[in-house]
This record gives structure tokens, C-alpha cells and sequence, in this order.
């Protein structure tokens, strides 16, 4: 009783208090190798853009002045996808490769999915502002100067400010927290777990192209992306990407570093 007395449980306040340096620390980890995760997709940003130009140059050249409408044809550019691609696949990297380095530093699971989780969030940030800026430079030079589309498209980089970052910031964490799923099925199970999670995503798949045909659903799913807009097809991604955030956390905790 009396020691219980003089040194009593320490409160739950108390323990998130000293776990949040630790997690800053996760982050730190995660940046250690700064190039991958903040120098790389700019690399890649930088030469598909540099790609593009040059097709909307060819475009815009070979048109004569005042019959221009084949450049109207790049606002429905997907290039940009292979940055938030390539998210995925960061993800993948930071977690397989810090997590062996986060316990034995003595960092807990918990803890590691919570400095993981700021730093997808900080880096969605980060190129959600890039990714806006570059929309409304776009924007201001009529395309370049040769009327090409990457930034400001059909599918993303317009309205206001807060759509256009909020987008791009719910798109980035998307395709985080689904990379980190990812991985952290591998941590726990292996090629068994990553083997068994594709098949079932593949059958699932099939399952839904099936009913939606057998049930000549096919227009209906399209008047469904019609209405609910580019901005707000992004917004279904949310649940997703909740549900990706807590499976990587509660089967992180029973993960295993891979030898």
C-alpha cells in the first residue's frame, strides 16, 4: 500500500505527454533519408511536367493561330496520377524499411503508427500546396503560354483555394494510408498476407464489374460520378482512407520486423 501510494500509476495524460516526443521522433526516422520522401516526387513532378510541355508545345506549334482546340483536349490529363502513385509507394518504403530501426530504438508499435500517420498527413500537406500553387500558375499563363493542362484539369485543380488544396490533401492521404496498409500486411503475414489481400481485391473486383452488368448498372454508375463531381468523388475517399489508417494500426501491433 505504501508503495503503491508513493509512486502511483502514472495518468493517461501523463503517458501521452511523454509518448509525443517519441513520435516526433518516428517522424525524424521516417525523414531520415530525406531525398525519397521530399527530394524524389519532386524529381518526378519536375520531369513529367517538363514531358508534358513539350507535347503541348509540339501541340500548340503545329496548329495554326486562331485553331487552337486541340490543346482544349489536355484538360483531360491524368499525368499528375503518377505522383499520387508514387505516395503509395513511399509509404510502402518508410514503413518496411524504419519499422526494424523504430523498435529497436524501443519505440512501440503505437507509437510508430502515430509518428507514421503525421508524417503522411505533414507530406500531404506539403504537396497539397504545391500541387494548388502550380494550378493557379497554370492558371495565370493560359496554360504555360501553350494552353496545356496538368494542374488545373476536369478532375482536380479547380474552384476555390480550399477545394483545390483540400482535394489534392484528400487524394495524397488516400493513397498514404492505402500504401501503408499495404505493408503493414506484409509485416504481419508476409507473401502469404500480400498473396491472399490481391487475390481478394481481385475478386472483389470482379465481383462488383459482375453484378453491376448483370444488372445493367453501368449507366447508373456513370450518372453517379456525373452528380457527384470530381470534388466530391475525392470526398468518398475518406471512409477509405479511415478504414486503411485503423487496419494498419491494430495489425501493426501484433507486425514483426522483416528479417
Amino acid at each position: 500500500m505504501t508503495t503503491l501510494a508513493a509512486n502511483p500509476p502514472a495518468a493517461p495524460a501523463a503517458r501521452s505527454a511523454a509518448a509525443a516526443p517519441r513520435v516526433v521522433n518516428v517522424l525524424r526516422l521516417h525523414l531520415t533519408n530525406k531525398f525519397t520522401t521530399l527530394g524524389l516526387p519532386l524529381l518526378i513532378l519536375g520531369f513529367i511536367f517538363l514531358v508534358n510541355y513539350v507535347i503541348w508545345l509540339l501541340i500548340y506549334t503545329s496548329t495554326p493561330e486562331g485553331n487552337r482546340e486541340a490543346t482544349a483536349g489536355t484538360q483531360y490529363s491524368g499525368s499528375i496520377a503518377y505522383v499520387f502513385i508514387y505516395m503509395a509507394i513511399i509509404a510502402v518504403q518508410v514503413v518496411l524499411r524504419t519499422f526494424p530501426f523504430a523498435l529497436g530504438f524501443s519505440i512501440t508499435r503505437r507509437e510508430f503508427a502515430l509518428g507514421s500517420a503525421l508524417l503522411f498527413g505533414s507530406l500531404s500537406v506539403i504537396y497539397a500546396a504545391i500541387l494548388t500553387v502550380m494550378s493557379y500558375l497554370e492558371d495565370a499563363t493560359d496554360g504555360w503560354g501553350v494552353g496545356g493542362h496538368m494542374f488545373s484539369t476536369v478532375w482536380y485543380g479547380t474552384g476555390t483555394v480550399a477545394e483545390r488544396f483540400s482535394q489534392e490533401f484528400f487524394g495524397l492521404l488516400f493513397f498514404f494510408f492505402v500504401g501503408a496498409a499495404v505493408a503493414v500486411v506484409y509485416l504481419r503475414w508476409r507473401a502469404i498476407g500480400q498473396t491472399v489481400l490481391w487475390a481478394g481485391l481481385v475478386l472483389v473486383g470482379l465481383g462488383v464489374v459482375a453484378l453491376i452488368t448483370l444488372t445493367n448498372g453501368w449507366a447508373s454508375v456513370g450518372q453517379w460520378f456525373v452528380d457527384a463531381g470530381p470534388y466530391g468523388v475525392v470526398l468518398w475517399t475518406l471512409p477509405v482512407t479511415a478504414v486503411a489508417a485503423l487496419f494498419g494500426f491494430f495489425v501493426l501491433r501484433r507486425a514483426t520486423p522483416v528479417s
